[in-house]
């Protein structure tokens, strides 16, 4: 950018110094140079992404969420398949007549053909039915559309805050690993002035070693955070992409009774089950509206050589000897078992929002505890504990001692404030609250 910079510091002086003639050239010079800069810009500007650009990148591109739109497309379709009117079927028979007497009795032979006309009167209540079934279906498939964006955007966010986790967590094991090379320095020269035991400087080495080891395998777990967020996204965002956001984020929820009255109400699996409740309901009308007696419209028009007839009639088929008591039963006890599984799946949702909303306490009073003073007292314990080594008062199994434990309370820090922000996921899911205003629908 400096470069760029110095360029057209450059080329604005020569427009300056120039002629009127070569000023064009020197308006599309500046204008492919900016034009070849910009990119780069934009790039470096779009690298940073926040938790809800992430869910709209995710949702977009991830070829879940496209399927299952695709289903609600389908389904729609079903409802104009529904609300069609049965086509008309038409007969048509020709063929010559065949003399079975003299001519001189019956006379010259001719052509004799014969059309009709067949028009289904589909039941009224039979036709309302299937459609409202069909509408169902579109509900049902929307609500898991939902389901399916909500359990997405759930598992983007929580994947972006595992992601900060472990770049935390490779951070403070390379700010452990410094802290004991310093201490592995110092004892290096307090050993080569005889000040020191060489065992010393041996246990130093180990310590510093598996520091090292930490250190390595908490930045490969963040390697590993990174791939699993890209993989979710269907590679919709950059590879060097940074994320905008903190493991200290507040978490905004409504109160704990207004979720408890949302949350069976607008969970897209309850509505799921409730709209197949719906089509398992109009089933049922449907099989039972079959019973009633079907009519066929029928029109022929006959024509030989010396008559044409224009009959009309109708066809009625009776359930008589089969009342369909199969097929009504069938979806008696389908809406039956849907049901049951309703109030099943209401219940389990409320159970899984009273244990997310206790996993959200539990972590919001271990995240107030860490901050209450004990990750400043670990901190403030190692400080003493490196001083009082450098003058002679502790040993190095103290520093290792007092350090062990910062880390061990440092580690528990972040896994508490990535624990307060999975519970609020989960609750965020149940709820089905995501970006959907960022949504092209």
């Amino acid at each position: 950018m400096q470069k760029i910079q110095h360029f057209c510091k450059n080329l604005k002086g020569s427009m300056r110094k120039g002629s009127m003639q070569t000023s064009p050239f020197w308006y599309l010079l500046l204008s492919l140079t900016l034009a070849f800069s910009s990119p780069s810009v934009l790039a470096q500007q779009t690298n940073k992404l926040t938790i809800e650009e992430l869910q709209r990148l995710g949702l977009q591109a991830n070829g879940l969420v496209l399927a299952a739109r695709s289903q609600i497309d389908m389904a729609k379709a079903g409802v104009v398949a529904a609300s069609a009117f049965l086509n008309p079927e038409v007969t048509v028979m020709a063929g010559p007549d065949s003399n079975r007497h003299p001519l001189s009795v019956t006379g010259p032979t001719s052509m004799q053909r014969s059309v009709t006309v067949n028009q289904p009167i589909e039941n009224p209540f039979m036709r309302s039915a299937r459609i409202n079934a069909s509408e169902a279906i579109v509900d049902a498939n929307r609500a898991n559309f939902d389901q399916v964006r909500a359990d997405l955007a759930a598992q983007l966010r929580v994947r972006a805050y595992e992601l900060l986790l472990r770049q935390e967590q490779a951070k403070m094991e390379e700010g452990i690993y410094d802290l004991l090379e310093d201490v592995r320095r110092r004892i290096a020269i307090n050993v080569e002035r005889g000040e020191a035991a060489r065992f010393e400087l041996i246990r130093a080495d180990t310590e510093v070693q598996s520091a090292a080891n930490r250190k390595e395998a908490a930045q490969l777990s963040a390697l590993r955070a990174r791939v699993a967020l890209m993989q979710l996204t269907a590679g919709a965002i950059p590879t060097n992409f940074e994320i905008t956001a903190s493991l200290s984020d507040p978490v905004q929820l409504p109160s704990l009774e207004v979720l408890r009255q949302e949350v069976p109400t607008v969970n897209p699996d309850v509505l799921r089950l409730q709209a197949e409740q719906e089509r398992a309901n109009q089933r049922i009308s449907q099989e039972k509206a079959s019973i009633l007696p079907s009519l066929n419209v029928l029109y022929t028009n006959y024509q030989d050589a010396q008559f044409t007839s224009n009959t009309a009639g109708m066809s009625v088929r009776i359930p008589l000897f089969y009342r369909r008591r199969g097929e009504i039963d069938t979806a008696i006890y389908d809406s039956a078992r849907i049901r049951d599984t309703l109030e099943f799946r209401r219940y389990e949702i409320s159970q899984l929002f009273e244990s997310a909303w206790q996993g959200l306490q539990i972590a919001q009073r271990r995240v107030e505890m860490f901050e209450g003073g004990l990750i400043k007292e670990a901190e403030n314990a190692v400080q003493v504990a490196q001083s009082a080594y450098r003058f002679g008062e502790r040993g190095l199994i103290e520093v290792l001692d007092t350090q062990r434990i910062l880390r061990g309370i440092l580690g528990d820090s972040l896994q508490a404030r990535f624990d307060l922000q999975s519970a609020a996921a989960e609750i965020d899911r149940l709820r089905a609250h995501y970006p959907k205003e960022l949504l092209v629908e």
